[in-house]
């Protein structure tokens, strides 16, 4: 594949990059349509959209051999900012109860304070664990969901308890996934001064120069 070569790791304009890249605009136009025009739906769709691209990004990058440094970067730092973004937004709109969101944002300061450290302290790259991306991916998807939920009628309600229902086994997923980091992190530390990938967790890739296989 393409990205297994250096230069194909330094490539910047590619289609999962744009992706991430696009993901950020997704939900800056989403936050314009929820507070600066009052459209609750679309807003709902644009974040649903933003949802769709953290798969999409992923599945195209290793299809096509289009796994970069830069990605291994920009894709999971796109995850953390639209999903901070899109529970603090929903939170203040009212449409979710500020403890769940307090736990999420808690979760994700706890993980991207840790990469920061990490990196700070010179240790390997941590490979991404599916179940971190899976709960991830699932709280992108059910966050958006609490949208169409507030409102009146039996569909809303219907909603409501179909996203409490995903919720649940994705929070699940994502705290377990932070607890499953530790060892790894502990691991890394040891290994400082070994020739490694830069330690930063989750990305597009399938493989690291250790010889590693990167998660999806």
């Amino acid at each position: 594949m393409a990205a297994d070569d250096g230069q194909g790791l330094e490539r910047i304009w590619t289609v999962p990059n744009l992706l991430s890249v696009g993901r950020l605009g997704l939900v800056a136009c989403s936050l314009w349509l929820l507070f600066g025009e009052g459209e609750r739906i679309a807003a709902f769709a644009m974040l649903a959209l933003a949802g769709i691209t953290d798969f999409v990004d992923g599945y195209v990058a290793r299809r096509f051999g289009q796994v970069t440094t830069l990605g291994k970067v920009l894709d999971p730092t796109a995850d953390r900012v639209v999903l901070g973004a899109t529970v603090v937004a929903i939170a203040v709109y009212g449409a979710v109860p500020a403890w769940l969101a307090v736990v999420v944002l808690v979760r994700e300061l706890v993980v991207s304070l840790a990469v920061v450290l990490l990196a700070a302290a010179g240790a390997p790259r941590i490979d991404v664990l599916f179940v971190g991306k899976a709960g991830t991916f699932g709280l992108m998807c059910c966050f958006p969901l609490f949208l169409l939920a507030d409102g009146p009628g039996a569909l809303a309600h219907g909603i409501a308890i179909a996203t409490w229902v995903l919720l649940v086994p994705a929070l699940a997923l994502s705290l377990a996934a932070a607890v499953s980091y530790v060892p790894h992190a502990r691991r890394a530390l040891q290994e400082r001064g070994s020739p490694a990938v830069a330690a930063v967790p989750g990305a597009h890739g399938p493989a690291t120069p250790t010889g590693r296989v990167q998660a999806p």
